[in-house]
């Protein structure tokens, strides 16, 4: 019977470093080990779970409501690996990319309220309705969602009738970066996202276990933050030396 904090953090090594589950240091459990605890946990709702109670932990302390009211959507496309078999992939039209599309809607401070793996050929306003209807069953007091010019009428529309008020925020120029009011957060998200190698490309097979390692992810920023936690620390240390124990 293996530790589940070792389970545990040997799922965050392989998210943070991005390396195959095969080359995981043998310090750790089995590969194969920590693989069925992950994809156990990713099936039974485990991973959620523990992400959910993080979130909540994570606003408390920053003074904050946990059942929020306002919300950010945006998609980040990405290629993806070997792995991922020709069916799930597709090409993003704007941004001439094959691969996947990740579909994400987050509180004001960057936390995640829900997520959505599909082919980067989904469009941004076919996704942004699918995981807004996420967001209205997981997230009832969701009344307002901010979104880019990316989402068309038919996501308006769609999220009047669950009840969302959808505002399109618009860039006022065409050149260079502009960070746009209200959006800026999940700008932020993604960036906490990309700290992690596992998900620079999109290496699992699976949807399910693509969107279960970005839940990992940010499972990992808010346990280093609520912890105060600057450096990744994989194994216990001794307060007195910071030997290893």
């Amino acid at each position: 019977m293996h530790d589940l904090r070792e389970i545990v953090n040997a799922i965050l090594y392989i998210n943070r470093t991005g390396i195959p589950w095969a080359y995981l240091p043998h310090d750790f459990p089995p590969h194969q080990t920590v693989y069925d605890y992950y994809a156990k946990w990713e099936a039974d709702g485990t991973t959620d779970r523990v992400h959910d109670l993080l979130r909540e932990q994570t606003c408390r302390s920053q003074g904050r409501r946990p059942r929020t009211t306002d919300a950010v959507l945006d998609a980040q496309s990405v290629k993806t690996s070997s792995n991922v078999a020709e069916a799930e992939q597709g090409i993003d039209a704007a941004k001439k990319n094959k691969g996947r599309k990740r579909h994400l809607v987050t509180d004001t401070l960057g936390l995640l309220l829900a997520v959505l793996v599909t082919a980067a050929s989904v469009q941004d306003s076919d996704g942004g309705r699918r995981v807004l209807t996420q967001v209205s069953t997981g997230h009832p007091g969701v009344v307002k969602v901010w979104v880019d010019g990316g989402y068309n009428t038919a996501t308006v529309h769609h999220a009047a009738r669950l009840g969302i008020d959808v505002e399109v925020t618009k860039r006022t120029t065409s050149k260079g970066f502009e960070p746009l009011p209200k959006r800026w957060v999940i700008e932020t998200t993604f960036g906490w996202l990309m700290q992690h190698r596992r998900l620079a490309r999109d290496y699992e097979a699976l949807p399910q276990r693509s969107r279960a390692m970005i839940l990992w992810a940010m499972t990992n920023k808010m346990s280093r933050a609520l912890t105060g936690e600057a450096a990744q620390t994989w194994h216990p240390q001794t307060l007195e030396t910071g030997i290893v124990t």
